[in-house]
């Protein structure tokens, strides 16, 4: 009787243990949405800041830093981070390169669908050692042949200084920006998500 007894105590503890694995999530979300009041899931998932509609960019033919020029159709079929740097290359201007560059890596066997372009001026940095810490850059001397691509950029307020991180599709819309602030693994995740639903680029 007695070991009846313990058997039945473990079934209902197995019931009880079953139970609330089913209904502790549950609770947790109710009381997460409605008696938290701080915490409520958001609408908006991406970290980047989308441009709505997006701005189809002119094919430019742009003079390359190291010697030549692009195709003028080369922001087309692959997605593209854009840099554009005014004046000296600084410590936040190395940090965007860095950060775009180790989110590409971090892409893995998207990562050739994905290409990054740095448009600064021609004194702006040591191009031979930023060639070195880039290879994969397709760096782009800042001239009056690229102002019809810098004038569709979206105005930043004054009160921002720096600049931001460009994201183009590939059909060359100019569609989402980050700003200095944006955190990479925000980036990372907008562009596996991009990459995942598009079946272009």
């Amino acid at each position: 009787m007695m070991e009846r007894s313990a058997h039945d105590r473990r079934q209902r503890r197995l019931l009880i243990g079953l139970a609330a694995m089913f209904f502790a999530p549950l609770g947790l979300a109710f009381y997460l949405y409605y008696g938290h009041g701080t915490w409520h899931p958001g609408g908006r998932v991406n970290a980047g800041e989308l441009i709505n509609p997006p701005r189809p960019l002119p094919a430019l033919a742009l003079p390359l830093a190291s010697s030549g020029e692009t195709l003028p159709n080369f922001l087309n079929g692959k997605w593209t981070f854009l840099y554009v740097q005014h004046g000296r290359c600084d410590d936040e201007c190395l940090k965007h390169l860095y950060d775009t560059r180790q989110i590409r890596i971090a892409l893995d066997r998207d990562m050739n669908r994905v290409q990054r372009v740095f448009i600064g001026d021609g004194d702006c940095c040591d191009m031979q050692a930023l060639r070195a810490a880039h290879p994969d850059l397709i760096a782009v001397v800042a001239s009056p042949a690229a102002a019809p691509l810098l004038a569709l950029l979206p105005a930043k307020p004054e009160a921002v200084n720096s600049a931001r991180v460009y994201v183009i599709d590939p059909l060359g819309n100019l569609m989402m920006f980050y700003d200095a602030d944006a955190k990479p693994k925000g980036m990372l995740e907008d562009m596996k998500r991009l990459l995942r639903l598009s079946s272009i680029g």
